[in-house]
């Protein structure tokens, strides 16, 4: 039985706190986790699947759901709705499918500035035109003054997959590798939501990832995830965890800003729990990971890097080989890390 009796923003965060309510109060309320042949509760990756037959070949819908209340709703680098458009899109992206279609649920509170919210709009439709993606029905809600803060937006992406990438498909040998830096859109609404300031190069990564999967699939990569809430390190914690491996990362691979290093350092909070909004981990052979960079590197993503490798053991564990030398664990992030992120 699960003890706690409030919700705390903690359980929002995407780190341990979250998984607790999905484990211990939500699947075991529901009798059925996947359709036959599908992925679903049983794996809680980046979307579920459900078979399909197109011309007589065995494919895989991708459908994932998403819920954004980012505070602030503009912030350096984008706003809710392209955050909404992009973050629907990647879900089904990482797990190697074609994005063709997104829904949506709005609700605004009474008093909400139809201005902010055609501009949010804009974006949001902007990112669907620009991939290609049809928006295709959705509902939409008002509701009285202080019910909801400003505007909350949910999303469901539909994408078909030739080749399904999930978590669990690391293998022991084959390298870690990230297409740029990480932890720029945590950093970023960490310090508007403080009063910080953003300055020079610091800004929400938010985009799509279509471009970066499209160029993965041509080479040996079995899986794939966006680093979102909880940051690398959850994504890395989930990643072992599901595929009965361990994952050692080099610190001086990780690209990160210094000024996100610099944020980081400021509130006490480790860059790696700090979301990514526009990148992807893949996890490649070793013997395509260099040409992976490189093709990356050669397509605009300049800070792709090999940051680490899979290995057998210990089981579901993710370690950081230090610039010193030393070697410390990469826990799941717990806590508060940065509420209202996504």
């Amino acid at each position: 039985m699960y003890t706690m009796k409030r919700f705390t923003l903690a359980h929002g965060s995407g780190g341990v706190e979250t998984q607790e309510i999905i484990e211990n109060i939500i699947r075991p309320k529901a009798k059925l986790w996947k359709v036959p042949d599908g992925i679903g509760l049983d794996e809680l990756d980046d979307g579920s699947t459900i078979p399909l037959k197109i011309g007589g070949e065995e494919r895989h819908l991708v459908v994932s759901t998403d819920i954004y209340t980012v505070k602030p709703i503009f912030f350096p680098g984008g706003d809710i709705g392209k955050l909404a458009a992009a973050g629907s899109i990647n879900d089904v992206a990482v797990m190697g499918a074609k994005p063709i279609a997104v829904m949506d649920s709005i609700a605004v509170e009474e008093g909400f500035s139809i201005d902010d919210f055609e501009k949010i709009m804009t974006s949001f439709t902007q990112v669907l035109e620009k991939e290609n993606v049809a928006l295709i029905g959705g509902d939409f809600k008002v509701m009285p003054k202080g019910s909801v803060d400003g505007i909350v937006i949910s999303t469901t992406g539909i994408g078909i997959a030739n080749k399904l990438l999930k978590d669990s498909n690391l293998r022991p040998g084959y390298s870690i590798v990230v297409s740029g830096y990480v932890g720029d859109h945590g950093a970023t609404i960490m310090a508007c939501q403080l009063g910080l300031g953003v300055s020079g190069e610091l800004k929400s990564d938010v985009a799509t990832l279509t471009k970066v999967m499209d160029i993965a699939l041509k080479y040996d990569v079995v899986a794939a995830k966006d680093p979102t809430r909880g940051g690398l390190a959850m994504a890395l914690n989930e990643m072992a965890r599901k595929s009965g491996t361990s994952i050692i990362v080099y610190e001086d691979k990780i690209p990160i800003r210094e000024s996100v290093k610099a944020y980081g350092e400021m509130m006490g909070i480790d860059p790696l729990v700090l979301a990514s909004e526009g990148v992807a981990v893949l996890c490649v052979s070793s013997e395509d990971a260099k040409d992976l960079v490189e093709e990356l590197r050669n397509n605009g993503y300049k800070h792709a890097e090999i940051i680490g490798e899979v290995r057998r053991e210990p089981i579901g564990k993710v370690f950081l080989k230090t610039v010193v030398g030393g070697v410390r664990v990469i826990e799941r992030p717990f806590g508060e890390i940065v509420p209202r992120i996504c």
